[in-house]
């Protein structure tokens, strides 16, 4: 995501960072650069020409120029401006308490994803301990009630409609319904158009006045740059809005929309669609945002993901069968798997310093799939005792995986080499310290290795890392 203005910026950063002396004459050939970036991104132009002002005003200032650590300043200054610009800090949903009903208003043109970010946004209110009802008031696309219905069905969260074509009846009645039956949670998927009409304003207006939303959210197309903070600025003329869903943030190369809601509309964006799949839906977080531009990563989001997906009793016993040396390729085969359901190599290689818009396809990634394959043509005998792998069995397995007997053996040999390296580890404090610090983690923090991904992570002291420490932490990911 955002990948032409991530490496504009990425490149500007390289330069400047390494500094040890900036004039004014450096900080303006650099903001030069960042303008041409924002612009080029679709960024709108009042928002760009308020933010190269206020750089150069701010990096102008004693604070940099004399600094020990100038080139660090002024980038801590655009990472501050950026963070700004996207929104400050993240904003949570309104919701009242779950003794009553919160009624949220999902609006957009046709196309945006409406329909799907409304049964995403249910998904995850269900889990966060909410108990949604999902209600079908698009009655004007083809099929859309349907859709809703299956969406609706996969993640177990009822769907509310009627059998008529009155979108505001269906509203006010779903409110009675949900009390009822004791939903905290109304989301009502509204019709789209093609483009803004009085027509679909008008029925908007009317389910708004007859369910009084506590949250009027416009879903909008990240794709669609400086237009969706027009009609952002449409809707909340006539409805109010109280925040944006921004789709197909995944695809979105340039940032334009993202880069000029908050400034232009005043509007908090909540959430980003960054993939097709119910749990590709995530809050939108302007100051992990603004580190993902500059190339710093974001190392929280990525722990945070880990630790959702890891199994914490899985993790544990895996560190009693290291410390035991019993570690096996059938545990080397769940490991495989725990990574990949953390989604797919590109969005966690975006998460790391340095390596956001690098092609996955360089990093030799097939052999992880290869590998897998492999383990799995195996049988669990042969998984829990590699020993008992001869000529024959790896022709067999070599067969059935699709590879060569030449890919089995490698896979053993680095099986092998892992073992003893993870048995090393387990068994030596400093050792782990020492593989920890080299990645910038507070060894202190850890709560274990298992899992691929260690436990209590020190959030604060990788948040507050400097560009130094980013920049040796993401040369050691790459090597």
């Amino acid at each position: 995501m955002l990948e032409k203005l991530t490496g504009a910026f990425s490149n500007v950063i390289r330069t400047i960072s390494g500094k040890s002396t900036i004039t004014e004459k450096n900080i303006e050939d650099t903001v030069e650069q960042i303008k041409m970036a924002l612009l080029e991104a679709d960024v709108n132009v009042r928002v760009v020409r308020r933010f190269v002002n206020s750089t150069i005003e701010e990096a102008k200032g004693e604070k940099v120029l004399k600094s020990v650590n100038p080139g660090q300043q002024f980038v801590k200054i655009i990472n501050d401006k950026l963070t700004a610009m996207l929104g400050d800090s993240k904003q949570e949903l309104k919701l009242k308490g779950p003794d009553t009903q919160s009624v949220i208003l999902m609006l957009g043109l046709q196309g945006a994803g409406k329909t799907t970010a409304a049964h995403k946004l249910a998904a995850r209110l269900l889990k966060e301990g909410r108990k949604p009802l999902l209600v079908a008031c698009d009655l004007v696309r083809p099929a859309a009630v349907e859709q809703l219905c299956q969406l609706g069905e996969k993640i177990g969260v009822p769907v509310y409609k009627e059998d008529n074509k009155d979108a505001v009846k269906t509203a006010k009645n779903s409110i009675s319904y949900a009390r009822k039956n004791q939903h905290d949670t109304i989301i009502i998927d509204t019709a789209g158009r093609l483009q803004i009409d009085e027509e679909m304003m008008a029925e908007l207006v009317k389910i708004k006045k007859a369910t009084d939303p506590v949250e009027v959210l416009l879903v909008a197309d990240s794709m669609t740059g400086q237009n969706a903070v027009d009609i952002a600025k449409s809707f909340d003329d006539q409805l109010g809005l109280t925040g944006v869903i921004l789709t197909k943030f995944d695809s979105d190369a340039r940032g334009g929309a993202a880069l000029s809601l908050k400034t232009i509309t005043g509007k908090p964006i909540l959430f980003i669609g960054t993939g097709e799949k119910t749990e590709d839906f995530e809050p939108f977080h302007p100051d992990r945002i603004a580190s993902r531009i500059l190339g710093m990563g974001d190392i929280v989001s990525l722990v945070e993901k880990a630790q959702e997906t890891v199994d914490q009793e899985a993790a544990a016993k895996l560190q009693k069968k290291l410390q035991r040396n019993e570690f096996t390729l059938q545990d080397m085969l769940e490991q495989f798997q725990s990574v990949k359901k953390m989604g797919s190599m590109q969005k966690l290689m975006e998460m790391l310093p340095g390596m956001n818009g690098i092609d996955p396809s360089q990093m030799d990634l097939s052999s992880l799939k290869k590998n897998e394959a492999i383990i799995q043509s195996m049988t669990f005998k042969e998984r829990l005792n590699h020993l008992i792998i001869g000529p024959s069995r790896r022709k067999r397995i070599a067969k059935g995986s699709g590879t060569s007997v030449a890919d089995v053996n490698k896979l053993l040999k680095q099986f092998e080499k892992t073992k003893l390296m993870m048995k090393k580890v387990s068994r030596n404090r400093g050792m782990q310290g020492k593989m920890m610090s080299q990645l910038g983690i507070d060894p202190s923090a850890m709560g274990g290795m298992g899992g691929g991904m260690p436990a209590g992570l020190d959030m604060n002291s990788l948040k507050g890392m400097d560009m130094k420490q980013l920049a040796e932490m993401a040369r050691r990911f790459k090597r």
